[in-house]
């Protein structure tokens, strides 16, 4: 029997949202991606920096698919406020994993104006790895104001705000198990 999702609109804080990326979309997209890695990692020892807070999710989901030894580590920074990003990106959690000349994955929830991610590649860098690869479950492309290489994405979306599976509205809507976007209806 094939199994339906039905996924209702849903209202966070002063906002509407509407279904977007059900678990099932999610689930499978993610273990390919945790397939390719694991392939494309295999003899490797890689250490997997997830971004917090918004990866929490996804990083779970993708190292229970990724099939080689691998250290985990995470940073946290912030760069939104409400569904506007602010433009200033702040450290507040640093790394705590030496990555010299080590292989570093770095895992993200959304890239999206890809100015969080280029203060991401810029410290890391500073630390000497062997190799750099961005692992993101949703991109931009629209968004995008800096050119940003990607070597694992999960969906190309539209330039609209979206919610659920990490991502937020104001610090609320991480737990939920699906995304939905902003209903701008």
């Amino acid at each position: 029997m094939k199994e339906l999702f039905y996924l209702a609109m849903i209202e966070i804080k002063d906002k509407t949202f509407i279904p977007f990326l059900d678990r099932k979309s999610l689930d499978q997209r993610i273990n390919e991606l945790g397939t390719q890695i694991s392939k494309d990692f295999e003899n490797k020892n890689p250490v997997i920096i997830g971004v917090l807070n918004g990866a929490f999710m996804f990083l779970s989901d993708l190292v229970k698919n990724i099939d080689i030894p691998t250290e985990i580590t995470f940073l946290k920074i912030s760069s939104y406020k409400g569904e506007k990003s602010t433009g200033k990106i702040n450290q507040l959690l640093g790394l705590q994993t030496e990555i010299i000349e080590r292989d570093v994955i770095i895992v993200e929830d959304i890239v999206d104006t890809g100015l969080s991610m280029s203060y991401l590649l810029e410290l890391i860098n500073e630390q000497n790895p062997k190799s750099i690869s961005i692992a993101t479950l949703l991109h931009k492309p629209e968004a995008l104001t800096v050119d940003i290489k990607m070597d694992y994405i999960g969906f190309e979306i539209p330039n609209k705000f979206v919610v659920g599976y990490g991502l937020d509205y104001d610090g609320f809507g991480r737990n939920l198990p699906e995304i939905y976007q902003l209903n701008t209806d």
